[in-house]
């Protein structure tokens, strides 16, 4: 039997919105929105802690997220520990791989992981992905530069690609 994971999480404020960070004993498993569309149970969030600053991980978390907020960061350094399908990481490996200010459609995804048919799926791994902004599910806009779904809704998903220079298309402006 698997040894049961040890999770705790803290609150952020971001300029987008509050951020929920929640870390194991290896890594960050999750980066929630306030209103995320598909929000943890308490069984993943596990022990709440009084601060950011109480532990290493959510720390470090927090500060290459501030820094990333503040144009400084392109690039996570964190440890990871996403819990998922063996298909959803593929997907996610594929997110990851989406350079800082570069965007992809669903079904370059697809291709990149070997076949078109797979553009469905790999909208809902993406929908899935557990930790926001660090594995940049907000990259993946239609293919005709459409703004599409996400987790933490459409204002932030703009704001993030916005703060990235990423431009959807004009039908896309929420504000």
């Amino acid at each position: 039997m698997a040894e049961a994971r040890r999770l705790r999480h803290a609150l952020m404020d971001s300029p987008a919105g509050p951020l929920r960070i929640v870390a194991s004993e290896r890594g960050i498993s999750g980066i929630y929105w306030e209103n995320h569309a598909h929000p943890p149970g308490p069984e993943v969030l596990g022990e709440r802690l009084p601060s950011l600053d109480t532990d290493a991980l959510v720390s470090q978390c927090a500060t290459e997220l501030a820094e990333y907020f503040a144009g400084t960061r392109k690039e996570f350094e964190v440890p990871l520990d996403a819990q998922g399908t063996e298909f959803q990481h593929r997907v996610w490996e594929q997110l990851s791989r989406i350079p800082c200010g570069e965007s992809r459609s669903y079904g370059q995804l697809a291709l990149a992981l070997g076949d078109v048919k797979l553009t469905r799926a790999v909208g809902t791994a993406n929908g899935r992905n557990p930790i926001s902004i660090i594995v940049p599910c907000h990259r993946v806009i239609g293919s005709d530069r459409s703004l599409t779904g996400y987790a933490g809704g459409l204002e932030a998903k703009l704001f993030l690609l916005r703060l990235e220079g990423i431009e959807p298309a004009a039908e896309a402006t929420l504000f």
